[in-house]
């Protein structure tokens, strides 16, 4: 049974830091290509950063270059994101996701709440 299971979400005001981590199980997780995605309320489903099996490739939105950084850890299994410097418009679900095109697998945690307010 594939699960990613995130955490780190919370509550932190603007100008703030937050990590999320993402922990695989049920996967081959150095063969995936794994993802952070986010889903604020009334816009579309956002692709925050990317990194590819090795971690040697990352990419990021426009809107979280310089200030997120996206990380994996093969031998554990997990995947984080540091977010620096949050802006309101950071909010949303943060949703992390493994991917490997060639076999078709696509999966998906559970998502957790990054709320950016004074």
């Amino acid at each position: 049974q594939v699960q990613l299971v995130e955490s780190g979400g919370g509550l932190v005001q603007p100008g703030g830091s937050l990590r999320l981590s993402c922990a695989a199980s049920g996967i081959t997780f150095n063969t995936y290509t794994m993802n952070w995605y986010r889903l604020a309320p009334g816009k579309e489903r956002e692709l925050v950063a990317s990194i590819s099996i090795l971690g040697r490739n990352t990419n990021y939105a426009d809107s979280v270059k310089g200030r997120f950084t996206i990380s994996r850890d093969n031998a554990k299994n997990t995947v984080a994101l540091q977010m620096n410097s949050l802006k309101p418009e950071d909010t949303a679900v943060y949703y992390c996701n493994a991917r490997r095109p060639a076999v078709k697998s696509d999966y998906w945690g559970q998502g957790t709440q990054v709320t950016v307010s004074s």
